[in-house]
């Protein structure tokens, strides 16, 4: 809880200038949302090893692993899905319980990964990230927007790479007529400004 506390702190610095954030760019400038299948603490796993009867829901625990049957505790923080799938067909085959078990790992929630949204929202803060979430889906998880929401410049802040960000300034509006909503990404910041009477 106390690694939430800090990086909402981190989020409201980035936006009251203390960041180490580009100037604005245009909508059309900003990088592609990148994903990542990897995992971490708190991330709930399904995992299907054919032909067997093993649970199937797990839950990445705070150190980074899941316990196995079988084959017991196992790090699996900071892999890929696939990475996964053959930790655990190797360490059946070390086991000895199955040799070349087909394994399937499919990610249920990413709680490792997050979106922050601040400002002009009903309920800011930070929401779990999930694979296909766009902006208009965010601002939703937060209870959309206030009465004195300004829906014409919402901001969104993406890293590009370690240490720099980029900021765009989004009509929202505008992806409720019809334009394309914008994919995010793990890390992705929304600040909703207020408008100005």
């Amino acid at each position: 809880m106390r690694s939430l506390g800090v990086f909402f702190l981190v989020l409201v610095a980035l936006f009251t200038g203390c960041g180490g954030s580009r100037g604005t760019t245009s909508i059309k400038d900003l990088p592609p949302a990148t994903t990542s299948t990897s995992v971490g603490p708190g991330d709930t796993l399904e995992i299907i090893v054919h032909e067997e009867t093993f649970p199937k829901e797990y839950k990445i625990q705070g150190d980074g692993t899941i316990m196995f049957p079988y084959v017991g505790k196992l790090d699996v923080a900071g892999l890929e899905t696939n990475q996964v799938s053959d930790l655990i067909r190797t360490k059946l085959a070390e086991a000895k319980v199955r040799y070349n078990a087909i394994v399937s790992v499919f990610p249920r929630t990413y709680a490792s990964k997050k979106v922050a949204i601040l400002g002009q929202v009903q309920k800011p803060g930070i929401y779990p990230w999930n694979e296909g979430i766009k902006l208009l889906d965010a601002i939703g998880l937060a209870g959309g927007f206030t009465s004195i929401a300004d829906q014409k410049a919402v901001v969104l802040r993406r890293e590009v790479v370690k240490g720099k960000t980029v900021t765009a300034v989004v009509d929202v509006q505008g992806i409720s007529d019809g334009q394309t909503d914008i994919p995010l990404q793990p890390g992705d910041s929304i600040k909703v400004e207020a408008r100005v009477f």
